[in-house]
């Protein structure tokens, strides 16, 4: 099937896409995976409606094309078209990327030169497109796209993207309109001269609720999607979103009844998203708000320290057929390190939940290669999986999804250096060969993937130069060579640790974590000290105060 007719179809078959006719001006809202991943993305959602609302603009989608649709449009030199009214990209005015992941890089790169954007944001004129970014990545580093994106939001969108839109409304050369973005609180221009730009966040979720806005059978999660709670008061160092997106905030129980109410007339699965969702302070009668109406639920995540049997048996009710724990570490010096928090009691007792509903499957999340760890902590993620493949027995499956630390600007371990590559494997080896029973499996991550996602997190300006040499002669595969190619040292950036007083290129923006806060938990880490977590009234970090 071709572009063309595969746009089609998928637009047909959802609810809620809107097509403006007239004078609308155009925005082309990007998601750099496939559709699938894309339209189970929450932020997609909420900055699609947020832009149509606006009667002077008409919203529309792209996507990441599947490998199939890829190579096909790739040699018939086909151009990406949007889902709403199959328009080629290069005929929007405005285009804005929601970048989540930073593997995502490389297909940013390879969507513009789809769509015949120009790649380099220098050599854009006023007839080219404005290219803006949002999401995690931009907020947290922009520096390695700078060559790329003429404009980042940082923050949350719906605090910052009327005041853009705003701007992107007037008639204006490009000089005129990236000087007007650089004025706004929260937009970095990286071509214009500012001082530290800073994050700006929704300090009332119920003014503007998040929920899916397009309903579609095609997602990765075809569920409909509700905002429980934004941001983590966990403290978990090496946790990017528990610091960019601090502080933590929840919807009010009656505002989620009314999107609950809402939701129900599409016959979806109820899909409550947060950081942790087991943390909603009144998550049971949330559950049996669900259950009453007849609805399914699931949840993003939850922790074994605050999961509740109503919660469980609503999750079972439901359909669930496997529980996630997500210890991070297997022994208790480990989850110290990275205060998780958490306990083997809770643990355990998250199992026993899990077995007295009917759970016959159980995931197990573990990190390998944090600060400070030893061969003998990670001998304990052995231990910890044999002891509850034990006691749920040969009649359940148990799975461990084992990854690489990269460690994240604005957390704790934004010093520390990335382990060794050989490490990594090794350990991968030893609990592979640690857990050879029936019953059990293995997932681990690509060591080589882990390391380019941290260099990407943590690099500078100078990697727009490598990304864009790197998409000229293949992406992804071709980035470490295009590192050594531009003069770059890649093991400088993965092994090299960095001092607690240097200047980090993510200093161009402020999340509001002050940076002697970040400091006293390194130290803390390495004197295994706890951290509560978030409490009203407390002004630790900098972010209330």
């Amino acid at each position: 099937m071709r572009q063309t007719e595969l746009l089609k179809l998928k637009a047909r078959t959802e609810r809620g896409s809107v097509i403006k006719g007239g004078a609308a001006k155009r925005f082309a809202l990007i998601y750099p995976n496939e559709y699938r991943v894309g339209m189970s993305n929450l932020g997609l959602h909420v900055i699609y409606e947020l832009i149509n609302r606006r009667r002077e603009f008409s919203c529309e989608r792209f996507f990441w094309p599947d490998a199939r649709l890829l190579d096909q449009m790739r040699r018939s030199r086909e151009v990406l078209l949007s889902v709403e009214s199959q328009t080629p990209l290069f005929k929007f005015p405005l285009i804005g990327f929601n970048v989540t992941f930073e593997p995502d890089y490389f297909n940013v790169l390879e969507i513009l030169s789809l769509g015949r954007v120009k790649l380099r944001a220098e050599e854009r004129c006023d007839l080219d497109p404005i290219v803006i970014a949002g999401g995690p990545c931009a907020t947290f580093n922009p520096l390695p796209l700078s060559d790329v994106i003429d404009a980042f939001v940082i923050g949350e969108g719906e605090v910052i993207m009327p005041s853009v839109l705003d701007v992107l409304s007037q008639s204006m050369s490009r000089r005129e309109i990236l000087s007007a973005l650089s004025k706004i609180e929260g937009v970095f221009v990286p071509s214009m001269d500012q001082k530290v730009v800073r994050r700006q966040w929704l300090s009332d979720l119920d003014e503007q609720p998040a929920h899916t806005v397009i309903v579609t059978d095609d997602a990765e999660l075809d569920m409909y999607l509700i905002e429980v709670a934004r941001g983590c008061g966990r403290h978990c160092r090496f946790c990017m979103a528990g610091y960019c997106f601090r502080r933590p905030r929840v919807h009010s129980l009656d505002v989620l009844e009314k999107l609950i109410d809402e939701a129900s007339a599409f016959g979806k699965k109820i899909g409550l998203m947060g950081a942790a969702v087991s943390d909603y302070p009144r998550i049971d009668e949330l559950c049996r708000l669900i259950t009453e109406r007849g609805l399914k639920m699931s949840v993003a995540s939850f922790r074994a320290d605050s999961v509740t049997p109503t919660l469980v048996e609503a999750l079972v009710s439901s359909g669930t057929r496997t529980l996630t724990i997500a210890p991070e570490a297997g022994s208790d010096r480990m989850r110290a390190v990275i205060n998780k928090g958490i306990t083997v009691e809770h643990i355990d007792r998250t199992v026993e939940l899990g077995l007295a509903a009917g759970i016959k499957h159980f995931r197990l999340y573990f990190m390998i290669g944090l600060p400070l760890e030893t061969l003998d902590d990670v001998r304990e993620i052995v231990v910890m999986s044999n002891r509850i493949k034990d006691r749920i027995g040969d009649g359940a499956r148990l799975t461990l999804s084992v990854n690489a630390f990269v460690p994240k600007p604005w957390t704790p371990f934004q010093w520390s250096p990335m382990s060794d590559r050989k490490y990594i494997e090794s350990t991968f080896r030893m609990i592979r060969d640690g857990l050879k029973r029936r019953g059990v499996e293995v997932i681990t991550d690509s060591a080589r993937a882990a390391s380019v996602q941290a260099i990407l997190a943590r690099g500078g300006r100078e990697l727009g130069a490598v990304l864009i040499r790197a998409h000229e002669s293949g992406g992804l595969k071709n980035f470490m060579r295009s590192m050594k190619e531009s003069g770059l040292d890649a093991e400088k950036y993965l092994y090299a640790p960095r001092g607690l007083e240097e200047k980090l290129p993510w200093d161009v923006l402020e999340q509001g974590v002050e940076k002697k806060y970040l400091m006293e938990e390194w130290r803390r880490a390495s004197a295994l000290k706890a951290t509560a977590p978030c409490f009203e009234g407390c002004r630790r970090c900098g972010v209330c105060g």
